[in-house]
């Protein structure tokens, strides 16, 4: 793997995606398991939207595990040995300064990091994200915007989060 499409994530993201796996396949499948054999003895599975319902969900829950199970499986915890180093990277906090002055502050993680964290959170495959990874204070990095164009930041600090 490069650096750049390897998932880092913090123990505590690890812990909560362990549990949410362990949720997933323990209790909720087996809620999904009870309203299909529920609905299956209704009767006519061609019209049951209950049963259509369990089994969607069921797919839906399948999927999910699936995915947490890849993703814990390959996942790199904590920080890469560099990250303190004032190089941005996965696991640090980048602050950047825009052209037009406007300031923003981010964790460089995986979009699992996101509904946890009380920063913005992005990919160090993300066009900004993939732009730092790297870089270090003072340094100006552009990368393409969606509609074509480029931009430029100025990585102001890198540090391990507090």
């Amino acid at each position: 793997m490069t650096e750049s499409t390897e998932t880092w994530l913090t123990q505590d993201a690890f812990d909560r995606l362990q549990a949410e796996l362990d949720e997933r396949s323990g209790s909720i499948r087996a809620e999904i398991v009870a309203k299909i054999e529920a609905a299956r003895e209704e009767g006519d599975l061609k019209e049951n939207g209950g049963y259509h319902a369990a089994k969607d969900d069921q797919g839906k829950n399948e999927a999910r595990i699936r995915q947490l199970k890849q993703l814990l499986e390959a996942a790199n915890i904590g920080s890469p040995a560099d990250a303190g180093e004032g190089k941005a990277t996965h696991g640090t906090v980048v602050e950047v300064r825009f052209p037009d002055g406007d300031v923003e502050k981010f964790f460089m993680g995986s979009r699992e990091e996101t509904a946890h964290s009380d920063i913005d959170v992005y990919s160090p495959t993300s066009p900004l994200g993939a732009a730092v990874l790297g870089s270090e204070i003072g340094q100006t990095v552009t990368y393409d915007l969606p509609n074509g164009k480029q931009m430029s930041v100025e990585v102001l600090s890198v540090a391990l989060p507090e």
